[in-house]
């Protein structure tokens, strides 16, 4: 698999908690979306790991197009 798999068409909205750090899927593979559970082994694929700046809700990218991962970025309404 050379590209991530969609896994949605419209972003998870999550309740970040400052200093947290959080583990996106970027291979579209997870059952936990927007969250990795380690369906990417085998591939190229590894989570984008990040820690919260603030809390609050955040825009979590499920169709895996963002060019600002991981947050949504709206790529999927261009698909």
């Amino acid at each position: 698999m050379d590209k991530p798999k969609s896994a949605g068409d419209r972003p998870i909205i999550q309740d970040l908690i400052k200093g947290t750090t959080y583990a996106w899927c970027s291979c579209g593979m997870s059952a936990n979306q927007p969250w990795c559970n380690g369906a990417h082994g085998g591939s190229e694929f590894v989570p984008q790991v990040f820690e919260a700046k603030e809390d609050g809700k955040a825009a979590m990218c499920t169709c895996k197009k963002t060019k600002n991962p991981p947050f949504c970025d709206g790529a999927h309404m261009g698909s």
